[in-house]
């Protein structure tokens, strides 16, 4: 199997990212996360396939992004996985925590729910799709946390919010919010609630209005509302 390298440049990172991302391939973290992710390819089949892991980075260049979205890991099924957070492949039903997004969209915004469950052209338009692990075991949630992915897309997140335009920065569940602690609030729009999985989504997640809050904060700083 390629490198974790290897696949970051098979991928095609957009110029953006790989500038800044680059370096994180030569510290020790990432060469104990290659040592880890080899091993697991062993034994397990991993999700995404190898060519799908750095795509939220391919799809929307770091100077592009507007809003931030950040998920835990990606889905365990295979088949669903993409490299965007929350999104799955084209003509693949939406799971229950994007179902719950699609309903909340509906709720705040009128727009009827989707039947493909694909949020490239979310990316598309500028929306970063990011997963706190990049890598998760088939059928195993959560199984690659805490391996050395959480630094690299750290790296990531502080780089947004180091930007001097204001951002938006949508945390659902309680490992994004502690992942955006650093984040300026005084300068960025941070919008936290509940996780839209079915088992949080009634304790604060349905009625958040994050979706026409997010467009609000970006008329007014002079931007194109995401067409959600």
């Amino acid at each position: 199997m390629p490198s974790i390298s290897a696949e970051w440049k098979s991928g095609n990172p957009a110029p953006g990212w790989r500038g800044i991302l680059r370096p994180e391939f030569s510290h020790v973290y990432m060469k104990q996360l290659v040592a880890f992710l080899d091993e697991e390819r062993r034994h397990y089949r991993l999700l995404p396939d190898p060519e799908n892991i750095f795509r939220a980075f391919t799809l929307t260049d770091f100077n592009e992004v507007r809003v931030v979205i950040l998920g835990q890991d990606p889905y365990p099924t295979p088949g669903h996985a993409n490299g965007l957070a929350f999104s799955v492949s084209p003509g693949v039903a939406p799971p229950r925590s994007l179902q719950n997004i699609y309903r909340e969209i509906q709720d705040d915004l009128g727009i009827p729910p989707r039947r493909d469950g694909c949020l490239e052209r979310w990316a598309e338009q500028g929306v970063f799709l990011l997963n706190s692990s990049l890598t998760v075991r088939a059928g195993q949630s959560n199984s690659h946390a805490g391996k050395g992915w959480e630094q690299f897309t750290q790296r990531a997140i502080d780089a947004l919010a180091e930007r001097p335009e204001p951002l938006v920065f949508i945390l659902w569940g309680r490992n994004a919010r502690e992942r955006g602690r650093g984040i300026d609030r005084s300068r960025h729009l941070v919008l936290e609630s509940a996780h839209p999985s079915p088992m949080s989504a009634d304790r604060g997640f349905f009625g958040c209005r994050h979706f026409s809050r997010a467009n609000e904060f970006l008329r007014e700083h002079g931007h194109q509302p995401i067409d959600w």
